[in-house]
């Protein structure tokens, strides 16, 4: 039976972390799939680490989550590695590996139609695609989609993939794709995204596309992605097509 491992990067998430954990273990997978969740809490304070203290307890008896922890602070990429390498100590080539956020910008229960999109070749991945279902909102999210837009025409210039959302956070993979770009990510932050796409196109990686069910937050609502994260996304895109061999290796 294939194992989904679920990669959670949390950071100071005490309101979202919970209900996001136990949509996660309820979400419907296609026959056949188990799930394991990996919490990574990336050094939050104490009201989230309570959060995923009491969720480890209750879930990890069975394996269903496992919680890591980083002792400082590093960012969203540090944390997926961190859960990336935890699932690649164990995993085999017929699981497969998926991101979400613990924010619950994105819906457990889109699981099902990624795995289901998934390319039947081991160098294979999934992308979800925010965009595909209409979207209203104010001034602040027609920029962010504009912005998310031309982060992804540019990063499709260059790698030569033709995807939607190059910055969705909602992104599939099977193991032995991920063993082939793992040498490759180095990014802490948010600049993780752009980087994984291009390590896909490196490795000439077989990419779908799947919709996905996007409920994005504001800056006061807790949103931690700012303008200087746009601009690092930029620097990565290009910086990557010119990279001849990995960076050094980061935990």
């Amino acid at each position: 039976m294939p194992t989904l491992f679920v990669v959670i990067p949390v950071f100071e998430e005490p309101d979202t972390l919970e209900p996001c954990v136990r949509r996660a273990i309820a979400a419907p997978l296609p026959t056949g799939w188990s799930r394991r969740l990996l919490l990574v809490d990336d050094a939050s304070s104490r009201a989230t680490a309570d959060v995923a203290d009491r969720l480890a307890r209750e879930f990890g008896g069975d394996r269903t989550l496992e919680l890591l922890r980083h002792p400082a602070n590093r960012g969203k990429g540090a944390a997926l590695r961190t859960g990336f390498d935890h699932a690649l100590a164990t995993a085999g080539d017929a699981d497969a590996v998926l991101t979400q956020d613990g924010d619950l910008e994105y819906d457990p229960a889109d699981w099902a139609a990624l795995l289901d999109s998934l390319p039947p070749g081991s160098l294979s991945a999934v992308i979800g695609d925010r965009w595909a279902h209409p979207h209203e909102g104010g001034l602040w999210r027609r920029l962010h989609t504009l912005v998310n837009r031309s982060l992804t025409a540019l990063s499709n210039l260059v790698t030569g993939l033709q995807v939607n959302d190059m910055e969705c956070g909602s992104k599939l993979l099977r193991v032995p794709v991920l063993r082939a770009i793992r040498p490759w990510l180095s990014e802490d932050r948010f600049g993780v995204e752009p980087q994984m796409v291009a390590a896909l196109s490196r490795v000439h990686a077989q990419v779908a596309q799947a919709p996905v069910t996007y409920d994005p937050r504001d800056r006061r609502r807790g949103k931690k992605i700012g303008p200087l994260d746009g601009l690092r996304a930029v620097w990565v895109i290009l910086r990557e097509r010119l990279r001849r061999t990995p960076p050094r290796s980061r935990r």
